[in-house]
């Protein structure tokens, strides 16, 4: 049984996902009960593949028993272990969340919502190229009609620029393809990784423009500087436990860059070895920057949280870009927490403004909130945690990658990151202000939180205190898959045992 476990995070979205696509017209009670029990069922299988990649082995599942590098694969190790779990533990917020009414304002979401997952999980485990490109698809069909869910103008609107992107990014992904097939004769990450080694130097330049082309699409799906223009309006329009889920989207970027710029083109990739890291460590100081230029803009707390969330991919791309173990540990350890808590805040804005009543989440003085103490609680707890002060989960993860900078690199990271977390503790401060201190006196006629929407924020925000308590057991993980990750011969070993003499990192 254990052996097939690593396919369970595809196949138990995908049978759920099209039982309730095949019975539209049940009642919304059974498609809550099968999404619920769908999504634990998934938490626990991710705890399962962590347990199971913590002893350093790789392991990979050949579909069809077709064996690498013709067949297709699904391989886990540490780092798509840590993925799949991640992304359980925050669709299962998402998912009480929405449970509590928001599921209700269109047809098919839980369908839908199961499939995203199916295709995000995918993407994690994929040892292969062309598939990576195929989940990328399953996952985008699925979040093109989740974020339209409810419908609007707005949202609409911004779903067609969303799609209208996604398009063009998946055109050149597949341009990439096959530059890269050509050139290699392999789609295969292992065996890739052999090939571009030992390529002809005279086909080199064809071989690095698809190499640049995946680094543009998969820039836009992280949403670095300059590709990052449709992120906001999506975001920031897409229903609530939607956006909380695509918290996860962006990191799906940033791990097909750290996956395919350390395995194919990392330190083992001869003349292509780490070129494009120092383009991204620019890119990813400029993305950075601009949100925190577009948080203290923000006028609604939707907004602002999709800036934060902004700022959180600049600072993962420049651990990627800085591309050693420390680095890499530092950001994967800020991974969780940036993705649960900018999950949980985009839950927690949705709650604010529908107790607020007329005015919402913008951030200007007005009616207040139902449950002050409550969301005010909630709302502490994110901002202290989200942009970085002690004892939370924030302050460690940007400790460690601030320490983890070389002499070189502090004078760029120092300043910029700690300029971006002040310009998110100045914009935090502002909005709960006006949102909880600044509001009328008489508190606002809104809907009380619903037991399902408690529970979502609770298991989001609540994270952020639980990553700080459990750092020491959690960066000893992330610093064992960083290790991993940086060892390409083990990973090849693992996967075409006989086509490669040894490794080291």
């Amino acid at each position: 049984m254990m052996q097939h476990l690593i396919v369970l995070p595809i196949l138990l979205p995908l049978l759920s996902g099209l039982a309730m696509l095949a019975k539209r017209d049940a009642s919304v009670l059974p498609r809550r009960a099968i999404g619920m029990i769908s999504t634990g069922l998934l938490v626990v299988v991710g705890m399962l593949l962590v347990a199971q990649s913590a002893g350093g082995q790789i392991t990979y599942y050949a579909l069809g028993d077709w064996q690498p590098p013709f067949g297709i694969i699904l391989v886990l190790d540490r780092l798509s272990a840590l993925m799949v779990c991640l992304t359980s533990f925050l669709a299962l917020g998402s998912l009480a969340y929405a449970c509590a009414g928001d599921d209700m304002k269109g047809s098919n979401f839980h369908g839908l919502f199961q499939l995203q997952l199916m295709g995000v999980n995918g993407a994690f485990l994929t040892g292969d190229i062309f598939n990576l490109f195929v989940f990328f698809e399953i996952l985008l069909i699925a979040s093109y009609s989740l974020l339209m869910h409810g419908g609007g103008k707005e949202r609409t609107q911004a779903g067609f620029h969303y799609v209208a992107l996604n398009l063009a990014g998946s055109a050149m992904f597949l341009i990439a393809l096959g530059v890269l097939y050509g050139t290699t004769g392999t789609l295969n990450m292992a065996d890739m990784s052999l090939k571009v080694a030992e390529l002809d130097p005279n086909r080199l330049g064809l071989l690095k423009a698809g190499a640049f082309m995946l680094l543009v699409v998969f820039g836009l799906k992280a949403a670095i500087l300059p590709l990052y223009f449709w992120l906001p309006r999506a975001y920031s329009n897409a229903p609530a436990p939607v956006a909380a889920l695509f918290a996860i989207m962006t990191k799906v970027g940033v791990y097909a860059i750290l996956r395919v710029y350390t395995l194919i083109f990392g330190g083992k990739a001869g003349e292509l070895a780490d070129f494009v890291q120092p383009w991204l460590w620019w890119f990813a100081l400029a993305t950075l920057a601009l949100g925190g230029v577009g948080v203290l803009s923000a006028r609604d707390l939707r907004s602002q949280v999709t800036y934060l969330l902004l700022i959180s991919v600049g600072t993962l791309l420049v651990g990627v870009s800085m591309n050693r173990e420390a680095p890499i540990a530092a950001l994967l350890y800020y991974m969780i927490h940036t993705t649960l808590v900018s999950g949980g805040l985009f839950l927690l804005a949705d709650a604010i403004g529908e107790q607020r009543g007329k005015a919402s989440a913008r951030i200007v003085p007005g009616r207040g909130v139902t449950q002050p103490a409550l969301l005010g609680l909630f709302y502490c707890v994110g901002a202290v945690t989200v942009v970085g002060l002690p004892p939370l989960s924030g302050a460690i993860g940007k400790a460690l990658l601030l320490e983890s900078a070389l002499p070189d690199e502090q004078p760029w990271l120092w300043s910029i990151l700690l300029l971006s977390s002040l310009a998110g503790l100045v914009a935090m401060s502002r909005s709960g202000s006006t949102v909880f201190w600044k509001a009328g006196r008489r508190d606002s006629e809104g809907p009380r939180l619903k037991a399902m929407m408690l529970t979502g924020l609770i298991l989001l925000l609540g994270a952020s205190p639980i990553l700080s308590i459990l750092a020491g057991p959690i960066t000893e993980f992330t610093r064992a898959s960083a290790v991993q990750l940086l060892n390409h011969g083990a990973y090849v070993e693992a996967i075409l045992p006989h086509n490669v003499a040894g490794g080291g990192p």
